[in-house]
């Protein structure tokens, strides 16, 4: 794939801004639950850059290579927790919004796992992985893991 446009060099104040935002989102929830909605999210858009990305990342942080490649078919694998599931369901529910308004029984179990303010968190957890999805889909997108390595210790 050939890159459209660099977000990064058309926009860099933004984008910084962008990326500081989406670290210190991801930062409020833990490391292991926020790579799964990351992954989940990437393979229902259809993100090559984010999975790549992602999986990478997760591996690194000890996630195992089962949960990884089980995480298309979730709600039949055993290896996930309640809280996992619904934080899964929710990022199903609201990744595919415009697939209609079957978020009731996500967010039922939602309640369930999560208090007030970590559902906000995850909610925008699930809206940033989804914004990092279409910016690299649209833009034909692509950095190796190392490179974003970089870009947080520079942002930080």
């Amino acid at each position: 794939m050939t890159a459209r446009l660099d977000p990064l060099a058309a926009a860099p104040s933004l984008m910084k801004q962008w990326h500081r935002t989406s670290l210190a989102i991801a930062a409020s929830l833990e490391p292991s639950l926020v790579a799964l909605v990351e992954i989940r999210a990437s393979q229902i858009n259809g993100c090559a850059n984010c999975l790549n990305m992602h999986t990478a990342f997760a591996r690194e942080n000890g996630e195992t290579e089962q949960r990884l490649y089980l995480l298309p078919a979730w709600r039949e694998a055993p290896c996930y927790t309640d809280r996992e599931r619904a934080a899964l369901a929710w990022t199903e529910a609201m990744t595919r919004l415009s697939e209609g308004h079957v978020h009731e029984s996500a967010y039922e179990d939602l309640k369930g796992q999560f208090t007030g303010e970590e559902q906000v968190k995850l909610t925008l957890m699930i809206n940033v992985i989804n914004g990092w999805n279409r910016i690299a889909v649209g833009f034909g997108y692509w950095v190796e893991p190392a490179a974003v390595k970089a870009m947080a210790k520079a942002a930080a």
